[in-house]
């Protein structure tokens, strides 16, 4: 009798090894449904790829509304260990309007809200309204607001070793990787974080 053909014991890639690291088997497919489950596929493979774990880390997108009449309320020039100093004090160097401080440009600017812990070491905490503005050139270091892969991300604009961009978590625990942009990704910055503002009450 041949000993040949059979499964060799061992043979084949190590399990979870392959494309999608992890163990894989074969299913039917009906042909109506190819194009769909390998597209399905292909969206969870760059999902594992990026492997931020904090992939979409922004809620609600809202555009600003601007009073006609500006608030200002009074501007304190000195710094308050405990206290609250009077109106009439001599520190009130001058008022601020919310809305101007904030925003450059109306028509271009937008708020988001902040999900998930990825950029808590600059700063900006689950919950909190970022300042999103698309006019403004984004540069090596800014915050921005990305697209990658159809899913909105905010982080710091970096480019890797291989001058490629790249976008970096704020986050020192290591839970958080960079997401570095390949040529097969859809890639595009949104636009640039010029602040961000939250309610403790």
């Amino acid at each position: 009798m041949s000993k040949r053909g059979g499964k060799r014991e061992n043979a084949g890639r190590p399990a979870g090894q392959g494309r999608y690291g992890e163990p894989t088997k074969s299913i039917r497919v009906p042909l109506s449904q190819e194009t769909t489950v390998r597209s399905f596929l292909e969206v969870f493979e760059k999902r594992k790829a990026i492997n931020d774990g904090d992939v979409s880390n922004v809620e609600k997108m809202l555009t600003p509304r601007i009073s006609e009449e500006p608030i200002r309320l009074p501007l304190y020039s000195t710094k308050v260990a405990a206290g609250l100093p009077s109106p009439a004090d001599d520190h009130v160097e001058n008022t601020l309007d919310i809305s101007e401080f904030m925003i450059d440009r109306k028509d271009s600017t937008f708020f988001i809200t902040i999900k998930g812990e990825s950029m808590i070491d600059v700063g900006l905490m689950p919950g909190d309204k970022v300042v999103v503005d698309r006019s403004k050139t984004p540069v090596i270091g800014d915050i921005v607001l990305a697209v990658v892969d159809r899913e909105f991300t905010i982080k710091i604009y970096d480019l890797g070793a291989n001058k490629m961009p790249r976008l970096v978590p704020a986050n020192s625990s290591g839970t958080y990787r960079p997401i570095y942009i390949r040529p097969d990704m859809q890639f595009e910055i949104f636009g640039v974080v010029t602040g961000s503002f939250r309610r403790f009450k």
